[in-house]
C-alpha cells in the first residue's frame, strides 16, 4: 500500500529521462466527497489489483511517475528513515522492526540489509507473494490487516509507511495505530507516515489524511511520547513520520 500525497513542481526544461523527478503526485484538490471514499473491502481490492498490475515500485508508491522516478523517491524515504531510527546498524545486536503496510517489501528489505530482523504484513496476498518470493535472511512476510497483527514478541521499532492514510474508515484507523503501538516494546519508536496538516482531508476516494494532532492525542494516550514530525523533504511536500517512543 501507500502513495505520496505531495505536488511536485514543474520544470519543463527537465525530464525523468534526465533523471529529474517531475509530474504531479496521485492528490486532488480535497473537494471529493467524504461520503465517497472506498469502504474497507474495496480499498483492500483495490490495492491487491494495483499490486498485481503494476511494476514493483509504482504498485505501492506514485502511479503517475514511472518507475526511476519512483526509485528515487523511495531512496530518499530510506535515507528519512535511517535518520529517524538513529542511524543504528549492528548485525550483532539487530533492531527487531515491523514493516506495517509493507507492500511488496522494498522498505522490508532496505531495513534488512543493515542488519536488522524485519517482519512485514500486508493484506495484499498478491503483494506478500512477492516478498516471500524476494525474501533473504533475517525476513519473515505475512497477509494481516494492521489492526489484527499479534506477534509472539515485541519490536524495537514499529514503521508504517504510506499505508493510514489510505485507510478510510475512521474507526479501523484508530484501531490499527492502537495495534501497532500495542506491538512496541519500553523504549522502542513507533514511525507513522501521514500529512503534517492540523485537518483531517480527503484528497481522493482512496486517499484521506488526519490531522496531526489526533496522531499526538491519540499516541499519547498510548502512552507515548511524541518526538518530532519529520518532513520528506521534497518540494512542495507535506508528508512525513510522526516520530514517537513509548514511555508507558
Amino acid at each position: 500500500m501507500g502513495a505520496w500525497l505531495h505536488s511536485v513542481r514543474q520544470r519543463p526544461d527537465r525530464s525523468e529521462a534526465a533523471g529529474r523527478v517531475t509530474g504531479v503526485a496521485e492528490m486532488t484538490d480535497g473537494s471529493t466527497d467524504p461520503h465517497t471514499v472506498m469502504g474497507s473491502q474495496e480499498a483492500r481490492a483495490y490495492w491487491d489489483t494495483r499490486h498485481g498490475a503494476e511494476d514493483d515500485l509504482r504498485s505501492g508508491g506514485n502511479i503517475g511517475m514511472s518507475e526511476a522516478g519512483n526509485r528515487l523517491i523511495y531512496a530518499l524515504r530510506v535515507a528519512r528513515l535511517i535518520e529517524v531510527t538513529e542511524y543504528q546498524s549492528a548485525p550483532t545486536a539487530p533492531l527487531r522492526v515491523l514493516d506495517a503496510g509493507c507492500g511488496k517489501g522494498y522498505f522490508s528489505r532496505a531495513m534488512a540489509s543493515f542488519g536488522h530482523e524485519v517482519d512485514g504484513i500486508d493484506t495484499s496476498e498478491g503483494a506478500i507473494a512477492e516478498c516471500l518470493r524476494l525474501a533473504e535472511e533475517r525476513q519473515s512476510f505475512a497477509v494481516s490487516a494492521l489492526a489484527d497483527w499479534c506477534p509472539p514478541r515485541l519490536y524495537d521499532v514499529v514503521v508504517c509507511i504510506d499505508v493510514l492514510f489510505h485507510i478510510l474508515d475512521d474507526q479501523e484507523w484508530e484501531a490499527s495505530v492502537r495495534n501497532l503501538g500495542a506491538l512496541v516494546r519500553m523504549g522502542g519508536r513507533l514511525i507513522l507516515a501521514d500529512h503534517a496538516g492540523d485537518q483531517d482531508r480527503v484528497w481522493a476516494r482512496h486517499q484521506k489524511t488526519r490531522a496531526a494532532s489526533r496522531y499526538e492525542a491519540l499516541l499519547a494516550d498510548l502512552g507515548f511520547g511524541y518526538l518530532r514530525f519529520a518532513p520528506n523533504g521534497l518540494p512542495g511536500a507535506d508528508v512525513g513520520f510522526h516520530v514517537a517512543v513509548r514511555a508507558a
